[in-house]
Formats: structure tokens, C-alpha cells, sequence
């Protein structure tokens, strides 16, 4: 899709938007943007390439909008055209893209509300009581995940139907972890040990590093 046939930013409807860039974020690619040849010409593309435990894995590259596909969601963000792959967006659907919010730390992040599925993949054999389970699951398929990110998870314990776990290491205090341990986490714990009722985060997120509250 060329440049001429995208939505303009006021033709654009919300549930085009996929992804949202921030204004800080927009401003630092429009940066980058701005030093390869014909930037006009070029979109932002953003996709999914993989999974590492309870994250996606991305990619962001500056491509020519002449080579978009026909399936792909193109939409404007400001001055700045978008392009997500079909089969990226609905695991993106929902995302921000912005600037770190650590002082000092370059780069773009992607805050993705959605995560994948870390038992998907997964040979586990779960036996004994819940506490057994869980301890299991969290070995061999969910910290392998968080330990990229420096993080891990633990069985705290467990009340008849409920389970207590606390973040560790990079996950304590991380803005992002309340919603790793929610949206993957307890749903990775709830859907292979059915007996399971909730998952509760006893993590203390003000003694972090990076406190979440303050």
C-alpha cells in the first residue's frame, strides 16, 4: 500500500490503530526515519517473530510502503505510516510503543498487554499435590522465560484452591511484572492445573529496583 492510499491521521479509526506510538516515541523514529534515504517512502514495521516465555519476541524495521501486503494492517500515526503483519496483529492489538522509562536507557520498548501462551510447546508430566505442580511448571516452563529478563517467579504457597507466588530478581519493582504475572503467568498455572481457582501475587513491588508504586 503506497504512501497516498493510507488513511490520513484524521481518516484513521481508533480500531485501525494496532499498535499506538507515543508522542515521545513518534518523535525519536521520525529521528531515525529522517537519516535513510527517501524517508517519506518508508513505513514502520512492527511484528511478532517469536515467543520467549511469557514474552513476545519483535521486530522493527523501516520498510518501503510499495512492498506492504495485502493483508497487512496500515495505518498513520502522525507523519509516521505503520504496517503490522496479519498474523502479528492480534497479539499486538492494544500495545504502546514508547521510550524506556528508566533514565539513561536507549532504545523503544513495546508495552504489550497480550502474552503468549508459555505451555505452548511444553512435554510437562504435573503429579503430586498443587504446590508439586506448580513448582514444576514454573521450572521447566515459565522462569526459563523470565530469567532472559533477569526475573523469576515462586511458590510462595498454597491455600486449598489458591496459589501464592512472589517476582524476583529483575521482576521485583518492574513496571511490567503485575501484568506478566496476571495475564501469563496465572493463566499459564490455571490452564494446566485445572484445580487451581486464583493466583495471587504476593510479590512486594515497592522493594524493587524500579518500584512500581510510588
Amino acid at each position: 500500500m503506497s504512501l497516498e492510499t493510507s488513511p490520513t491521521q484524521d481518516q484513521t479509526r481508533l480500531e485501525d490503530v494496532v499498535l499506538t506510538v507515543t508522542d515521545a516515541a513518534l518523535e525519536k523514529v521520525l529521528e531515525i526515519r529522517a537519516g535513510e534515504d527517501d524517508p517519506a517512502a518508508l513505513c514502520l514495521r512492527v511484528e511478532v517473530t517469536g515467543v520467549n516465555g511469557v514474552d513476545y519476541l519483535y521486530d522493527l524495521a523501516f520498510e518501503d510502503q510499495a512492498e506492504n501486503l495485502p493483508d497487512d494492517v496500515v495505518y498513520r500515526q502522525g507523519e509516521l505510516t505503520v504496517a503490522v503483519p496479519a498474523d502479528s496483529v492480534e497479539r499486538l492489538r492494544g500495545a504502546v510503543l514508547d521510550l524506556p522509562s528508566s533514565p539513561g536507557q536507549g532504545g523503544l520498548v513495546i508495552r504489550n498487554p497480550n502474552r503468549p501462551n508459555p505451555l505452548v510447546g511444553a512435554d510437562l508430566e504435573l503429579t503430586g499435590d498443587i504446590a508439586d505442580k506448580v513448582q514444576v511448571l514454573l521450572a521447566e516452563a515459565i522462569n526459563p522465560g523470565l530469567a532472559a529478563h533477569g526475573g523469576f517467579a515462586s511458590l510462595v504457597g498454597v491455600d486449598d484452591d489458591r496459589v501464592f507466588l512472589t517476582m524476583g530478581g529483575g521482576c521485583q519493582g518492574c513496571s511490567l511484572s503485575q501484568a506478566t504475572m496476571v495475564q501469563g503467568i496465572a493463566t499459564a498455572i490455571k490452564e494446566a492445573i485445572p484445580e487451581v481457582r486464583e493466583v495471587v501475587d504476593a510479590t512486594d513491588h515497592t522493594a524493587g529496583e524500579n518500584p512500581f508504586y510510588t
